[in-house]
């Protein structure tokens, strides 16, 4: 059988973006970030998702994982960082980087894609108390409803927002340099100066007949009193 006919190649693609400061009370407040994740693989039961996670909820997923896989080496969480600050751009932008760098790294251990707890983490607005009731059982929904109970994804990154075009980029030599028409719209009157005479001259369709040639002044016709 000829190749053509193979399988379409599956693929997870993960995301992590958009750090929001989120506020607990009166005097605490905590950043997170939202997760997209877009795929076609069989393993996830939504193809495009995005919800918001914590850092400290990247540490329990890691945590749990690695309680519910003993022989895999985990990939590593960006440490702690105690002058970590909620207003440092670089120290946002360098944990979201690791954050995403974990997922991925997650990703790819086929073993792991059957864990409850890593689907609902990804593809859940539950709580992390509330995703090891669920993967346990114990609630009245079933991890499938849980996910399917997403809100809908209309913050989902388009390839045009992660790749701008080339014309966004580096605008047409029209919308730099507008054409004469633009400039003057039919019906406009423009004045041009004839250096050797030093008169001016009008041209144009408008509707004002201009000023008579030479110096002769229109005849009076009506007759005289």
């Amino acid at each position: 059988m000829d190749d053509g006919l193979t399988k379409k190649e599956e693929f997870v693609s993960v995301w992590v973006r958009d750090p929001r400061i989120q506020k607990d009370d009166y005097w605490h407040t905590h950043l997170d970030y939202e997760i997209c994740l877009h795929t076609n693989s069989m393993c996830f039961r939504r193809k495009i998702s995005c919800v918001r996670r914590r850092y400290r909820e990247f540490v329990w997923l890691r945590q749990r994982l690695q309680d519910n896989t003993f022989l895999i080496e985990l990939p590593k969480l960006p440490p702690r960082n105690p002058f970590f600050s909620q207003s440092n751009s670089f120290h946002i932008n360098k944990r979201m980087k690791k954050l995403q760098q974990f997922l991925e790294e997650l990703l790819d251990i086929p073993l792991l894609l059957s864990d409850s707890c890593l689907h609902l983490f990804l593809q859940s607005e539950l709580s992390v108390s509330k995703i090891e009731a669920c993967a346990s059982g114990l609630t009245r929904y079933s991890v499938a409803e849980a996910i399917q109970r997403c809100g809908p994804q209309s913050r989902f990154p388009s390839q045009e927002a992660l790749c701008p075009s080339q014309e966004a980029l580096c605008p047409s030599q029209e919308a730099l340099c507008p054409s004469q028409e633009a400039l003057c719209p039919p019906g406009t009157v423009r004045f041009t100066l004839d250096l050797d005479s030093t008169s001016s001259s009008c041209t144009g369709t408008g509707s004002d007949p201009g000023t008579p040639e030479g110096n002769e002044m229109p005849q009076d016709d009506s007759p005289p009193s």
